[in-house]
């Protein structure tokens, strides 16, 4: 389905980009990358995160600055005493510059070994960062998606059960008059049809925000989107164990990862701050060039050259360096505690997730059976009213079941679905292909 004319300038007036034809949930996700802010500002984070390392590489190698100068001079001698001609009292006015370079190269300084091995952990972190964002963008892009067919459903389904409820008012209206109903049969269907008029306005502004929100995600206008068809099948987890699910989550989740990542961290930030109580020696070499155009001696020009070797020992700091170092220590000790938190947190979202799977399956499955059940009671409803063994209340029940059921079919068959993605994202193996897989069962 192609995007009206109309529809795509409303698009590029608000600065959106139009998706043409009916939209799947791998084109979205497609866009998504490239449109969601989210995501964006992830891979910006990334690329600053990247050169964290050659800045810590950069304590380790020599650095060279150069210097210049230009200086008026305007000196006055005056002697005590009395002093031979040449030696008498003089006033020069000169101008003297000069320039130099000079080169450090460091030998030994403890703590800039640990800030370079900070920097490849801080490489590491930003790299998982953004692992968890391509992966956050793949979930995010699935809920979403679903989350406006289950809207579109609700809509679909509440205008159904509308007109059901119109018809059974109006027939009850029609039994109320010839006298083979009563009033209160009436007044039931009335109160049953003003609450699904309420409950159609709520499905629909509920419809367009969940639109809204997609439209965010991708910067654009989507159009129809592809809904669940014959294609959709259910599998169990594989392996079907979920305690070998936790284990690779263990191994290859990213947010274990980056607490791991950043225990080290913290580890080597306890050694750099140790690091301040040692001394540092360094290769230092200078070039100076001056020339003076005046002075008590003439004109000069001189020029130095010097190699030498530099130790500073740190002596005291007024308590600076130690207190930086018990900070480090409890901060090693939070990282500590935060690295298990974040196992714990993953092994429960990898149950979670494993469980959202397996007992999305059984519910499926269930409810399936019961909209068939469903179906069976409000045909079978029907037929008693007509018969004079059921009343119109029993009817509109019937009716309310059978809708209800279907609605949290839809939704559990799009909770299955997600899970599936969300148990690949706990164990850190989530990706592209796991989506297509999902995008296969929509048509």
């Amino acid at each position: 389905m192609k995007l009206t004319k109309s529809a795509v300038a409303v698009c590029l007036a608000l600065g959106l980009s139009p998706i043409a034809g009916a939209a799947d949930l791998l084109e979205i996700y497609r866009t998504a990358q490239s449109q969601d802010a989210v995501f964006a500002a992830a891979r910006a984070a990334r690329d600053a995160g990247q050169e964290k390392l050659t800045q810590g590489r950069a304590l380790l190698l020599p650095s060279v600055s150069l210097n210049a100068n230009s200086t008026y001079n305007d000196v006055t001698t005056t002697y005590a005493t009395e002093m031979p001609p040449l030696l008498e009292s003089n006033t020069a006015r000169y101008n003297s510059h000069g320039y130099g370079a000079t080169l450090v190269q460091p030998l030994f300084r403890e703590q800039n070994w640990a800030a370079y091995n900070q920097s490849e952990l801080q490489v590491v972190i930003s790299d998982a960062q953004f692992k968890l964002a391509e992966q956050d963008i793949i979930v995010r892009s699935a809920q979403t998606y679903f989350d406006v067919l289950i809207a579109q459903d609700t809509v679909q389904l509440t205008a159904a059960q509308k007109t059901a409820i119109a018809q059974q008012l109006e027939q009850a209206r029609r039994n109320f008059e010839v006298g083979t109903a009563t009033v209160t049969d009436t007044y039931e269907a009335q109160a049953r049809y003003d609450l699904i008029v309420a409950q159609e306005l709520a499905a629909a502004n509920n419809l367009e925000i969940k639109r809204r929100t997609l439209q965010q995600l991708v910067n654009g206008d989507t159009g129809e989107l592809n809904v669940l068809g014959n294609a959709f099948a259910m599998e169990n987890p594989d392996p079907a164990d979920v305690q070998q699910w936790v284990e690779q989550a263990r191994r290859g989740n990213y947010q274990i990862a980056m607490a791991q990542a950043a225990y080290q961290l913290s580890e080597q930030e306890v050694a750099r701050n140790r690091g301040g109580h040692l001394p540092t020696v360094d290769l230092v070499a200078t070039y100076n060039k001056n020339t003076a155009g005046g002075g008590m001696l003439g004109a000069s020009d001189t020029r130095s050259k010097t190699v030498g070797v530099q130790l500073n020992l740190p002596l005291f700091q007024g308590g600076a360096t130690q207190s930086r170092w018990r900070e480090a220590d409890a901060n090693r000790e939070k990282a500590k505690q935060d690295l298990e938190t974040a196992r714990r947190n993953v092994e429960l979202q990898t149950r979670q997730a494993y469980l959202g799977v397996v007992n999305g399956i059984a519910q499926v499955q269930a409810l399936q059976q019961a909209l068939k059940s469903s179906e069976s009671l409000l045909q079978a409803s029907k037929l008693g009213q007509e018969v004079g063994v059921r009343t119109n209340l029993d009817v509109l029940n019937a009716q309310q079941q059978a809708y209800a059921t279907r609605r949290d079919l839809y939704q559990a068959q799009y909770n299955y679905l997600v899970s599936l993605l969300r148990l690949k994202a706990a164990a850190g193996t989530l990706a592209e292909a796991d989506l297509d897989r999902v995008n296969r069962a929509l048509r």
